[in-house]
């Protein structure tokens, strides 16, 4: 948590973004997995623990715009508690804590949200992705679940987009904490690595990483042979003599700010020619997007940037052909990268899309894409200093979607199928490193980069 002013700056600052009326903050409940009383690790709402920090589930908040009274609404502990929790703060300590004066049982929050709704109150509410905040809303303003999607107030969306998406020198801190243990984790598995272990072996030991010094992994891990899967969270493969295993894992510290960092990893130790070839386009593309990410570039453009030199390199290696400015405009990198460049990063992995990807990645004069990973790209916008993004360009061989697109015909003229043939079975290679845009361009997050290049890679291995 935070200095008590921090919090109540954060929302004066909200206050003077909306003109009147009620915001209505919900902070998540615990939810259960296999019974009532067994629960999944309790993770608070982002925005809540933004604007008031309190990092305790069943707790609710209203500001009155107009006359800039703040209530807390949450529920004192009881002896029964006290047996099984221990001595507890009360809710007015918390609140105290985060400059909030006001406070009320949890129970008075339908009454007084209805009582301002039947006044001619507007209630500002943000887009519920928990079922037991839906069920209050549903309960406290008559919505039906289909209906709160459209209900949400855009204009508390785009404040609260507006706010976050510019890092403290306080959040940067704890981004930077962050990324320092997803370093760890991650070195933990490049010099454990060989062949024989199983996946499951290395994920293990990462997430055992994360837990020890600091709270939890801030996504499943991703850790597979079969990198031409984005997103495989499975890991019951036997590390192959030959193979790349893709790592995409990241740290939540206990202030719940993120990493994301992703390495491609030889089995053996040792990258085949073939893989080196393909790796070191993907080296050079990661390490050009720090170079060129700046404010007053949009990431749209370092997007195709990237693509127009991974486009190249491929084309050095015979898998493409044929003038590399109109392949992108068609969008043949999309064959080999099928998603963006990167994301905004911090108190989320993908910070703030629960609010709507295009709220948080677009500005209001770009339109999304619809071709295959340029239309995937989840941060789109102007750069500003204070963004905190990551990094992440791929290739990848995905045979069911090149044998799609070879019997389409599809980008035919840019794309020599014939050579894709020997690299069916190579599977993907993603790297990622989170940056921080600042005045002049852009920093790594964390003190330490890991390994990237070929040469970086295999005597990190070797150690």
């Amino acid at each position: 948590m935070f200095s008590k002013e921090i919090y109540v700056a954060r929302r004066s600052k909200l206050k003077s973004s909306i003109n009147k009326e009620i915001l209505l903050f919900l902070g998540n409940s615990e939810a259960s997995s296999n019974y009532p009383d067994n629960t999944y690790i309790f993770r608070q709402d982002s925005n809540w623990l933004y604007y008031f920090g309190i990092d305790k589930p069943d707790f609710a908040a209203i500001i009155d715009i107009e006359s800039g009274e703040e209530i807390i609404f949450g529920n004192d502990v009881d002896i029964d508690d006290i047996i099984w929790m221990g001595p507890q703060p009360s809710v007015a300590d918390q609140a105290a804590e985060v400059g909030v004066a006001k406070t009320a049982p949890l129970a008075k929050l339908e009454s007084v949200v209805r009582d301002a709704a039947a006044k001619g109150r507007k209630i500002h509410f943000l887009p519920p992705y928990r079922n037991h905040n839906k069920i209050m809303l549903n309960s406290i303003l008559g919505l039906a679940f289909g209906q709160m999607k459209e209900a949400a107030s855009e204009e508390f969306i785009k404040a609260v987009v507006a706010q976050r998406l510019i890092k403290e020198p306080c959040e940067v801190m704890e981004i930077d904490k962050a990324c320092n243990l997803g370093y760890a984790m991650h070195m933990a598995a490049t010099k454990l690595m060989k062949t024989g272990m199983i996946e499951q072996e290395l994920v293990g030991v990462m997430e055992g990483v994360a837990v020890s010094g600091g709270y939890m992994t801030s996504f499943p891990t991703i850790l597979s042979q079969n990198g031409e899967t984005l997103h495989n969270h499975t890991h019951h493969q036997i590390l192959t003599e030959g193979r790349l295993t893709v790592i995409d894992a990241g740290v939540e510290i206990a202030s719940h700010y993120c990493s994301d960092n992703t390495r491609t990893l030889p089995c053996s130790g040792r990258f085949t020619q073939q893989q080196k070839d393909v790796y070191t386009i993907v080296s050079e593309a990661e390490n050009m997007t720090l170079s060129i990410a700046r404010p007053g570039i949009t990431y749209r453009e370092v997007h195709l940037t990237i693509s127009r030199l991974m486009l190249q390199g491929l084309k050095n290696i015979g898998i493409v052909k044929g003038d590399l400015d109109e392949a992108v405009a068609q969008g043949v990198q999309g064959l080999f990268m099928p998603h963006g460049i990167g994301h905004n990063m911090g108190l989320d992995v993908h910070d703030m899309e629960d609010l709507g990807e295009n709220y948080v990645g677009y500005d209001p004069d770009q339109t999304r894409a619809k071709q295959l990973g340029l239309g995937s790209l989840r941060m789109a916008r102007m750069l500003r200093a204070g963004h905190v993004i990551t990094d992440e360009p791929g290739i990848y061989f995905i045979p069911a979607l090149i044998d799609q697109w070879k019997a389409e015909g599809h980008c035919k003229d840019f794309i020599n199928f014939d050579a894709l043939d020997a690299y069916r079975t190579f599977g993907g290679i993603r790297i990622e490193d989170d940056l921080l845009i600042t005045e002049k361009g852009a920093r790594l997050l964390g003190s330490k980069r890991l390994p990237r290049t070929v040469e970086e890679v295999e005597s990190a291995m070797a150690e």
